[in-house]
């Protein structure tokens, strides 16, 4: 007999693995796969695959099912993912002050913020699927996550509304920013294919 969604929750919530493991079972490849899809790294994607389940597991008891479990596990993935780009940043200035000193350096860690392409970036562009994601990489983390949840991964404007905890509204402006940003970076390519 199977299980319900609700039942293995329940379960799980009691502190039975074998429940928590099920439901990890059942949704590890979308989280995965839209970590995969906001940072293009392997590695990056299973410390974010990690850390959602990780924060699924501390705040399972307090699901209260107002919400579909996977509205409320994609809410968690799509938070992890807006906050790993940042958290990411935030180290790196962080290891190049304790490693100089920012008096030392001359100038405020602020200025080596670099928000360009990377050399490997500019010479991969070769080929068209890096130059979009390229240019979806070049996103705000708002626009990305709502673009690779819309275009990717095929949610509708009210999932993602409702995994970003925003209005519709909000959701249709990131997207309707994202596609004129990605139109106008990709410009030239559209214009060498016309």
């Amino acid at each position: 007999m199977e299980i319900s969604e609700k039942e293995l929750i329940i379960k799980a919530q009691q502190g039975d693995q074998t429940a928590f493991e099920q439901l990890i079972y059942n949704y590890d490849r979308s989280v995965l796969s839209i970590a995969m899809k906001y940072v293009h790294d392997t590695d990056e994607a299973k410390d974010i695959y990690q850390e959602v389940f990780i924060r699924v597991f501390r705040g399972l008891k307090k699901f209260e099912f107002r919400s579909e479990f996977s509205t409320w596990l994609f809410r968690i993935t799509t938070n992890v993912c807006l906050t790993h780009k940042s958290r990411k940043k935030e180290e790196m200035i962080v290891s190049l002050q304790e490693e100089f000193g920012e008096e030392r350096m001359g100038y405020e860690t602020k200025d080596l913020q670099y928000d360009g392409l990377s050399p490997e970036e500019e010479t991969s562009g070769n080929d068209l699927g890096n130059l979009i994601s390229t240019a979806v990489d070049s996103l705000s983390s708002k626009q990305k996550i709502t673009f690779v949840l819309k275009h990717y991964e095929g949610y509708k404007i009210r999932e993602i509304a409702e995994m970003l905890n925003c209005r519709e509204g909000t959701v249709k402006k990131y997207l309707f920013d994202a596609v004129n940003n990605l139109k106008r970076k990709l410009k030239p390519l559209i214009a060498a294919e016309a």
